[in-house]
């Protein structure tokens, strides 16, 4: 069957009503693996319907291009909080990342320490339930609170529990300058502590990542140029226990920092969530090249094919698996398997929103 490809969202809801079996929700195809089922994709709900930049919020629809929007918020010296990481260099992708996307899988980059993720931003939103009802929650301010929880569900939901077709956002104020802190030589203990030690500053870090290939631990620290020449010497003091911490100028690595460029490749690659100062803990179990991201609390890791890290982090963190052939995400399943508890809830959950299983499709073997 072909692609369905509503131009509407009157359209999408039709399509999922009349739906005879399972649908794989498609945006740019930048992130999810081949799926079973029919696709649906949300190509044709694209255009930015509301903004404010007095007001700081944007309403757009889920098949708009994050470059579109990226341009449109860069034309009034605005940006979006939650920073989102691009999937394409450690994927091999060539499509084209959207707001949908972003949402559906709370892609959240550096910024998160200080910012938040991806759902922290999120005002509202438009999607469509397996039963092809239309649904809104939340709204287009920053005052509006209203069905918080159930705009926290949608993201970071994948696609289980409907088809998003429209985000509002709260938006930052774009920054004059940036600067980059850089240690070198430290060990993944000594890395996180000194990350750790800099978050709980004063100074405003935006970002925290250890590189260990590079042997290199940054620190970011965004705002006025005055601010951020001040504030960067100031930390560099305070780190001082920490080892010897370099500044450079500029937007320096936290374009490949965020989206892991450098573990582009063969390997299996997971996306592990975990406290920070169990992360020299998670990284003594891992087989293959690694980066810590948000302070030590994302850890990116390689594994050989076909391997399964969770086995080796029981209790520890909370693994995705992203880059594997078909068969082995067919497998393992992508997402880390529940407790039994949390499970019964989610199941509950997407039976509610999901009942006939519309959005349920599985990575299929190739």
């Amino acid at each position: 069957m072909a692609d369905l490809v509503p131009a509407s969202e009157l359209e999408l809801a039709e399509a999922v009503r009349s739906a005879r079996g399972s649908l794989a929700i498609r945006g740019g195809g930048t992130r999810a693996p081949q799926a079973e089922g029919d696709v649906l994709s949300i190509a044709g709900l694209t255009g930015i319907t509301l903004y404010e930049p007095g007001a700081l919020t944007m309403t757009a629809r889920a098949g708009t291009s994050m470059s579109e929007i990226g341009e449109a918020l860069a034309a009034e010296g605005q940006r979006l909080a939650f920073e989102p990481w691009d999937a394409r260099a450690v994927l091999g992708r060539s499509g084209t990342p959207t707001l949908g996307g972003c949402v559906a899988t709370n892609a959240s980059g550096p910024r998160r320490v200080s910012a938040g993720a991806c759902r922290d931003a999120i005002l509202g939103l438009r999607f469509v339930d397996g039963s092809g009802e239309i649904l809104k929650n939340g709204g287009r301010v920053m005052k509006n609170v209203t069905g918080l929880d159930l705009v926290r569900l949608m993201c970071g939901s994948r696609g289980t529990l409907g088809a998003i077709t429209e985000v509002s956002l709260k938006l930052l104020p774009g920054v004059a300058a940036t600067a980059t802190l850089t240690a070198e030589g430290l060990s993944v203990e000594q890395a996180v502590r000194a990350m750790a030690a800099a978050l709980g500053t004063p100074f405003e870090v935006t970002g925290a990542a250890h590189e260990p290939q590079a042997g290199a631990t940054h620190l970011r620290l965004e705002g006025s140029e005055a601010s951020v020449s001040y504030r960067a010497e100031r930390l560099a003091a305070a780190l001082g226990d920490h080892g010897a911490w370099s500044v450079a100028q500029g937007e320096g690595p936290w374009p490949r920092i965020r989206d892991a460029a450098d573990l582009a490749g063969e390997a299996d690659l997971w996306r592990i969530s975990v406290r920070p100062s169990r992360a020299p803990e998670v990284v003594r179990a891992l087989p293959g090249r690694y980066l810590l991201d948000w302070g030590g609390g994302l850890v990116w890791a390689e594994a050989p094919p076909g391997t399964d890290l969770r086995a080796d982090l029981p209790g520890i963190g909370h693994a995705t698996l992203l880059r594997a052939a078909p068969e082995t995400h067919a497998r393992l399943g992508s997402v880390q398997p529940e407790a039994e508890a949390v499970a019964r809830l989610t199941g509950g959950i997407r039976d509610t929103f999901d009942p006939s299983g519309r959005f349920r499709a599985r990575p299929v073997a190739a």
